[in-house]
């Protein structure tokens, strides 16, 4: 195999339709296994499954064995196929063996994950022997008639956050389970930032508070891709303290890792979607099984079509082995496509985000990633799908046109030399603080002495909610007077209290923040859910409801803003020369003045909106400039309004890149003289009520996202400014003015005071 990938690579870069676009090719060597030596003696039955799957362990395992069998909280940060579950499987399965009344409860983000996970549990039970663990799923899909049984006799049950949340009320149907819970395991951790994992952090604490109460005190292990903050993540997500793993022993394949880039002269003949779609002939012909994960489900079902299509005309039987999976299709057919690609029957799936989780469809000979996927993690986690065992592989990222993607082209180094983004959880944001001390007094009488460890101790706000009669205090503690259940008012999703409901045909499919409907359902917006496509007909400000219809479409849309902003408080203010670096409580006023109508990277219309302003109180990062530079810029010819706005719009495309978030997290202002700091200023700010964490992290964070977006500007080869750099597709104001050159100077000058 491994002259084969050289000579594929070697053809690569001959062909007249590829040689151009190759931007750098980065090898990854060969790595052998490294194989480690437990220092406690395995059960029988355990050593009865290692043995007939013919299985050693890696140092790494060993290593996670060890601290979990001396009552240690682990999270593991290996990279995908190294052999995480069945590190965390062992120690739990052991102790179910020593103790028959040990409990475990393992929680996944997705259903296929969970559906995986019981797979492998049984499968042991079936290989080992001897050995009853009955696992089950219990989630919104199991019936009523098996849940009784479920907590009663199930010793690990796999679920997920959503599910957890609403049944803690019930705890009293669970004492069985919870009082011997000894494991909590979250896989596939990371997925637990921002808005969703600050609530999920406080649904954890709340689970240990009800465990506490039945007397267990569960070991945590947390299994997740690479981050730059593991230990603070996990500490941050659950309270407690962790060992570390992070040191990966198993042994991978050669693997090429290419960068191309349909826009590396700067012009672009074909769309990065048709440029995508000849790379995946190119190695389905070459006889490369290949995944191809793509932007949306629309785009993996044009992709597989266009490749089947041209395959057809040159009567080649492989069209009939090309398919699309995605969100969507049934149980039944995704099974399907799962199975035929573990055992070759198909040579390439086009496939939305759903294959890049743990779902086990074996390893493939070659990945093909369109566009980057928004973090570092889903990138290394989409590559690790290419390799089979130690064989050579090959992984492609074809870039688009915006800031991130051009970046990584222009600077591979950055992407393959540097740590994963910082995975940001808010435990202070007062809208999930609330909601979840009214779900705990839901559970239990809360007493803020004694339940210190779980809950902050927020008097404040249980006297505002005892005002609304949703609590009442009394001698055993605070509980819950409202008339709906808590978890019901509280979604995980949101952070507001006032929730939109999007309906489809009558059907509830999910909900917004107000924030987040304005931002994304406006009426003609394309919305994506679930990896479909749905066309926003209604938005209706007063029912908070959103409806829209499903429709296939071949474009999608981005809403236009224009915001100001007002400063409420200074929290925080460094003094860098004549610059101020400052961290502070705003109130943000946003103008969605309308939408981008765009096909294949290229805008076809523009339409005009007319919404109300949307107003909330975050957190906001600003950096305010002295009058001279402005005035310097002036005499020099350069446009300082242009300048501000330019270093706004980078800033902040750079900004996913190091505080784990999505572009549109995050929003922005700049102008020559903002009327509180007096100065000309460029503020950066959380986009969700009451922030989540995001603009206290970029403080810290200011140096390398400053020097990150400097280089982005001054290396784009553009003349004056473009989508490759300092053009923002959501800029109300049409990306007027921009000045490159300003742009630049501004960057430097702060970069350099932040050096010093």
């Amino acid at each position: 195999m491994a002259i084969i990938i050289q000579d594929i690579i070697n053809q690569l870069e001959r062909n007249i339709l590829f040689k151009d676009n190759l931007e750098h090719i980065e090898i990854i060597d060969k790595k052998e296994a490294d194989f480690g030596n437990l220092k406690i003696k395995l059960s029988p039955p355990v050593l009865e499954y290692l043995s007939r799957k013919k299985i050693k362990l890696y140092r790494h395992q060993c290593q996670v064995i060890h601290y979990l069998t001396e009552g240690r909280n682990v999270i593991i940060t290996t990279p995908t196929a190294s052999g995480k579950t069945l590190a965390f499987n062992i120690p739990v399965f052991e102790a179910m063996i020593s103790d028959h009344e040990t409990r475990a409860l393992y929680l996944y983000p997705t259903k296929a994950l969970s559906q995986d996970q019981l797979k492998v549990i049984k499968d042991f039970e079936r290989t080992a022997g001897s050995i009853s663990l009955t696992p089950r799923i219990y989630d919104g899909d199991t019936s009523p008639s098996q849940r009784p049984v479920i907590r009663e006799t199930s010793r690990i049950i796999i679920s997920n956050p959503y599910e957890l949340h609403q049944i803690l009320p019930f705890h009293s149907k669970w004492q069985k389970f919870f009082k011997n819970l000894k494991f909590i395991v979250l896989d596939e951790a990371h997925r637990y930032r921002g808005v969703f994992g600050s609530h999920i952090a406080y649904v954890i604490r709340r689970l240990l508070r009800i465990a506490q109460f039945y007397g267990s005190t569960p070991q945590f292990i947390l299994s997740t891709a690479t981050l730059a903050n593991p230990l603070e993540f996990a500490e941050k997500l659950t309270g407690c303290g962790f060992n570390l793993v992070n040191e990966d022993s198993s042994p991978h394949g050669k693997k090429y890792f290419i960068f191309y880039n349909p826009y590396s002269d700067g012009t672009q003949n074909l769309s990065s979607h048709q440029h995508t779609k000849n790379l995946f002939l190119f190695f389905i012909k070459q006889g490369l099984q290949t995944l191809c994960f793509t932007v949306s489900r629309k785009m993996a079902e044009l992709v597989s079509f266009w490749a089947r299509q041209d395959l057809k005309r040159m009567n080649n039987a492989l069209s009939e082995m090309i398919m699309s999976y995605r969100a969507g299709y049934l149980p039944l057919e995704r099974r399907k496509i799962e199975n035929d690609l573990k055992h070759g029957l198909l040579k390439g799936v086009a496939t939305t985000n759903a294959l890049e989780l743990g779902i086990d469809i074996g390893s493939l000979d070659c990945v093909i990633i369109s566009g980057y996927p928004g973090t570092v993690i889903s990138t290394w986690q989409q590559a690790g799908r290419a390799g089979r065992g130690i064989e050579e592989s090959i992984v492609v990222m074809v870039a688009f046109q915006n800031p991130l993607d051009q970046y990584f082209m222009k600077h591979p180094g950055t992407f393959f030399d540097k740590s994963c983004e910082h995975a940001v959880i808010d435990l202070d944001n007062e809208h999930i603080v609330s909601g979840h001390l009214l779900c705990a007094t839901s559970e239990l009488p809360l007493i803020f002495d004694k339940d210190q460890r779980y809950l902050p101790s927020r008097v404040d706000i249980m006297e505002e909610m005892q005002k609304h009669s949703l609590v009442q205090k009394t001698p055993h503690g605070w509980v819950y007077k409202g008339v709906s259940r808590a978890t019901e008012v509280v979604s995980l999703e949101n952070i507001s209290s006032e929730v939109f409901k999007i309906i489809c045909e009558k059907k509830l499919i999910g909900t917004l923040d107000r924030e987040q409907a304005i931002r994304e359902t406006y009426p003609g917006a394309i919305f994506l859910h679930g990896g479909q496509t749905y066309l926003v007909e209604e938005l209706d400000l007063k029912s908070c409801h959103v409806h829209i219809s499903q429709k296939e479409v071949d474009y999608y849309t981005q809403s236009l803003e224009v915001a100001d902003i007002k400063i409420l408080k200074e929290l925080d203010r460094q003094r860098k020369q004549k610059i101020d670096i400052v961290l502070g409580e705003v109130e943000v006023k946003e103008h969605h003045t309308g939408y981008k109508i765009i096909k294949y990277d290229k805008i076809i219309g523009t339409q005009k909106l007319d919404l109300p302003a949307l107003r909330f109180q975050t957190i906001a990062l600003y950096i305010t400039f002295p009058h001279e530079s402005g005035e310097k810029m002036r005499i020099d010819g350069i446009d300082f309004a242009g300048s501000l706005h330019g270093m706004e719009h980078a800033l902040i495309s750079v900004f996913p890149f190091h505080v784990m978030c999505d572009r549109w997290d995050i929003g922005g202002v700049s102008t020559v003289l903002h009327p509180q700091t007096a100065k000309p200023s460029v503020f950066i700010y959380d986009g969700f009520e009451g922030g989540i964490g995001l603009a206290e992290k970029a403080i810290d964070l200011l140096q390398p996202i400053t020097q990150m977006a400097f280089d982005l500007v001054k290396d784009c080869p553009c003349e004056e400014g473009c989508p490759s750099c300092i053009y923002s597709p959501k800029c109300g104001n049409e990306n007027k003015p921009m000045d490159k050159k300003g742009t630049i100077f501004l960057l430097g000058e702060l970069l350099d005071i932040l050096k010093k």
